[in-house]
């Protein structure tokens, strides 16, 4: 009977726009979008994660999707302790009954201020956690990349989500530098979106625009011009109307954000340390999450830096399975400060 009292561990990503769950010994088994369909009449919730996501545009008016997460922080606290203790219940199904509630690794932005980062936390517990310990993006998407964190050597890591890009130098398990912004994918979403309004005067769903930066998304200059057909309302009829839009117009809707993950990255590195540096320099700068995936940012990147850049194997899960490692050191995360008390560049 003993081993039906022991408690399964959890890492979880919580991103703005995924929601992983990584169970120890077992791995990602949870990988949903972090959208939710409430009833606005009755406030219950309808669907999460996949379904949810699927009912974005085309909800009739008593049902609201939202997405609890703003910029990697928590925008709806009930909404999100209600959608994280439905993803824990399904990472959890096959569990004992006589299981302990398990201990949580939650992933917080490194730039998340104190406030943010107590709201994470207490969300974790009120959706069954025993106790949930803040990891901070960066430093988990580089043990996911496979770097040596522990190690008195110089990586850096660059990890594109939805709502934040996270740039961090990481030496002996701990930051040494990081930078956060609020400029990520949905941004890129946004952007397309933004074009498309203002040159064809055609509206887009969220959907769409995340289909079009998938399928012809670029960035920086483009030698082979790819055409898409797009779908969307005339704001000028109101009627159904079909566009076609060429990669080398996205590519230049994308050029700020691109231009804002660029220079936050040139920002880390002149405030690392000339030691940790010539480490970087040798070892070159790894990207992770979705927005890595952008064709061709690993090349403006290396441009602009004058080094080597590497995508990770797995950007989509690094952070996830970063999260579920660092299990094995939680007497680490015990007992060291707070992840909004690390040194973060102004």
């Amino acid at each position: 009977m003993g081993r039906f009292s022991l408690s399964q561990d959890l890492g979880i990503d919580l991103g703005t726009a995924n929601t992983l769950v990584f169970v120890k010994g077992k791995g990602v088994v949870v990988r949903e979008p972090t959208v939710v369909a409430k009833n606005i009449e009755t406030g219950d919730i309808e669907s999460v994660g996949k379904s949810a996501k699927n009912m974005i545009g085309r909800t009739p008016g008593n049902i609201s999707v939202v997405r609890p997460m703003k910029d990697g922080v928590i925008a709806d606290y009930d909404t999100t302790a209600v959608m994280m203790k439905y993803f824990i219940k399904e990472a959890m199904s096959r569990r004992s009954l006589f299981a302990k509630k398990p201990n949580v690794m939650i992933c917080v932005p490194s730039g998340i201020t104190m406030v943010e980062e107590r709201a994470v936390v207490d969300a974790t517990k009120q959706a069954g956690a025993k106790e949930a310990y803040p990891i901070a993006e960066p430093f988990a998407a580089a043990i996911g990349a496979g770097l040596p964190v522990w190690e008195p050597t110089g990586s850096m890591i660059v990890d594109i989500g939805g709502g934040t890009t996270e740039v961090a130098v990481i030496s002996l398990g701990g930051i040494v530098t990081s930078y956060s912004i609020r400029t990520a994918g949905d941004n890129m979403d946004e952007s397309v979106t933004n074009y498309i309004r203002k040159h064809y005067n055609l509206m887009i769903g969220e959907r769409s625009a995340e289909s079009i930066k998938m399928d012809i998304g670029v960035a920086g200059e483009i030698k082979e011009d790819i055409e898409m057909e797009v779908r969307g309302r005339d704001l000028l009829t109101g009627l159904p109307k079909t566009i076609t839009i060429t990669a080398r117009e996205i590519a230049g809707s994308l050029n700020e954000t691109v231009a804002d993950i660029v220079e936050a990255v040139k920002d880390t590195l002149e405030k690392t340390p000339p030691e940790l540096a010539a480490d970087i320099m040798d070892r070159g700068i790894v990207l992770s999450g979705g927005g890595s995936l952008l064709k061709n940012l690993d090349k403006i990147i290396s441009d602009e830096t004058k080094m080597p850049v590497f995508i990770t194997d797995d950007p989509l899960e690094s952070v996830a399975i970063g999260t579920g490692k660092s299990l094995e050191y939680i007497h680490h995360f015990r007992s060291r400060p707070n992840v909004s008390s690390r040194p973060t560049v102004e």
